[in-house]
């Protein structure tokens, strides 16, 4: 779980942030970007040292400074949830599922020895999975030139 997606998820709740210099920030989470610098809504601002304290409408904070965020548990719970249920998605993700990924033989040859297939010696195809990115055995060019049996 990467903290970019927990922060993404997490907004416009409450949250708290401490920045390097000991400074604390609590707010709702207004937004966020690749680089972590976060804008938060209704924020109390807490000196390093504890006794000052600021009330603020709004407040950017530069992603380099966080040092600590303190996010809500059901956040966390959620995001896990959503990883799971996008994970559980029929296996096509990136170089798997049913046409074939990066790689692998194209159509005829292969580098001889087992396929893990009966019959098949030196001479194996690219075993039922099919070659590189054109699906099921035609190489890349969809289909436009038969492959040769």
């Amino acid at each position: 779980m990467l903290p970019l997606s927990l922060l993404r998820a997490a907004q416009y709740m409450p949250m708290l942030v401490e920045l390097k210099n000991g400074e604390t920030y609590n707010g709702h989470l207004q937004a966020c970007d690749g680089w972590m610098n976060i804008c938060l809504r209704d924020v109390i601002c807490t000196s390093r040292d504890g006794d000052k304290f600021w009330r603020m409408p709004e407040c950017y904070i530069r992603g380099t400074n966080i040092k600590y965020l303190r996010i809500p548990d059901e956040v966390i719970e959620l995001v896990k949830e959503e990883q799971t249920s996008n994970s559980s998605g029929g296996g096509r993700g990136r170089g798997g599922g049913f046409r074939g990924g990066r790689g692998g033989t194209r159509g005829r040859g292969g580098r001889g020895g087992l396929t893990g297939r009966p019959g098949l010696g030196s001479s194996g195809g690219g075993g039922d999975r099919g070659g590189g990115r054109g699906g099921r055995g035609g190489g890349g060019r969809g289909g436009k030139f038969p492959r040769a049996n």
